[in-house]
């Protein structure tokens, strides 16, 4: 039954096609045996035609990391899958770079699984993410305060890259499929340790609003993640319409020629859209010149749109270090640092 849900989450959402060549994550745990096992059986009976590799990536930081790498590798072994290994001291590196080691052991996760995709020639890589991941993240996305694209969790396809063929199974379902094929799943017992704001709220705020408000709150989150995404997803085109509109100039940059990357947009225009898209097309132009509009917040880009409408020239703001936003001679300017 599992198996057959993964298909129909994938051709839901395009996530394989004919000819992709595909990089599984494989911790050794539940969620990403039963994603790697399942695409195999899915390659064997499905009239899709794609290649698996795996990688898989030690952190060094639990006892038992090593005996987790051994059983992916006697996995892979037996199914004639090539797999990658590699050892990272996540919390080295988390010390070195003053980061958490959550978040150092997700840089170190997907800079290893680029590097894999690269080598083999991928150009998918499939992450085992599941609807209690995403129950999970729209929740803490919201007691951090996000904005409404935060609402959409974790989306089944990233960058026409990054996929999530387990986004619509349950934990649940995965621990059975993992019982019911053998797969004797390696457990990370630091999951169950309450450090983590991710483990707290999975495993005590869940439980709690299960328990006392709503037994459905994972099925309840899903369904507003899929709501926001497919709203998202309305807006993201009216803003990219809006940028065409009111572009003048896109300079992309050249190293060689010296030339630094700029947009440039008409003031006028500008002040005439809906502050909504006001907001989300500030946020996009960023993005475009800087590749990312990450740290970029919400007073920054309120404080951007109260520029435009002042109308005052040669006034300019740095929401940081990387880019400069400048008003003059009724144009907006998006200058990269």
């Amino acid at each position: 039954m599992l198996e057959k849900k993964i298909l129909n989450t994938i051709k839901k959402y395009e996530l394989i096609k004919d000819g992709d060549n595909i990089v599984v994550g494989v911790s050794g745990g539940p969620d990403s045996m039963a994603l790697l096992n399942s695409l195999i059986e899915i390659k064997q009976t499905s009239n899709i035609k794609f290649n698996i590799v795996v990688a898989h990536i030690n952190h060094m930081i639990r006892a038992e990391a090593d005996e987790e790498t051994k059983y992916v590798q006697e996995f892979c072994e037996q199914k004639n899958i090539k797999c990658f290994i590699k050892k990272e001291k996540v919390e080295e590196i988390a010390k070195n770079d003053k980061i958490g080691t959550e978040e150092a052991g997700r840089k170190v996760r997907y800079s290893f699984f680029n590097e894999v995709a690269k080598k083999v020639n991928a150009n998918k890589i499939a992450t085992a993410h599941n609807s209690n991941d995403n129950a999970e993240t729209v929740l803490m996305n919201i007691i951090r305060g996000s904005g409404t694209s935060g609402l959409k969790g974790i989306e089944p396809i990233r960058e026409n890259k990054y996929i999530r063929a387990l986004i619509e199974c349950t934990r649940i379902e995965i621990e059975e499929y993992c019982e019911e094929q053998n797969l004797k799943p390696r457990i990370d017992k630091s999951n169950m340790e309450n450090i983590y704001t991710r483990n707290k709220i999975r495993n005590l705020l869940i439980p709690y609003i299960e328990e006392k408000f709503n037994p459905n709150i994972i099925s309840s989150l899903n369904k507003l993640s899929e709501l926001a995404a497919n709203e998202n997803s309305f807006i993201e085109k009216k803003v990219e319409e809006s940028y065409r509109q009111v572009l003048i100039e896109e300079m992309l940059g050249n190293k060689e020629l010296n030339r630094k990357k700029e947009i440039i947009l008409d003031l006028k225009k500008f002040n005439k859209l809906d502050l909504v898209i006001k907001n989300r097309l500030m946020l996009y132009t960023i993005g475009r010149v800087l590749g990312t509009s990450k740290n970029i917040e919400k007073v920054h880009i309120e404080d951007l749109v109260k520029l435009c409408n002042n109308n005052i020239g040669n006034k300019y703001l740095t929401p940081n270090k990387n880019i400069k936003v400048m008003v003059n001679n009724r144009k907006i300017y998006f200058i990269k640092q």
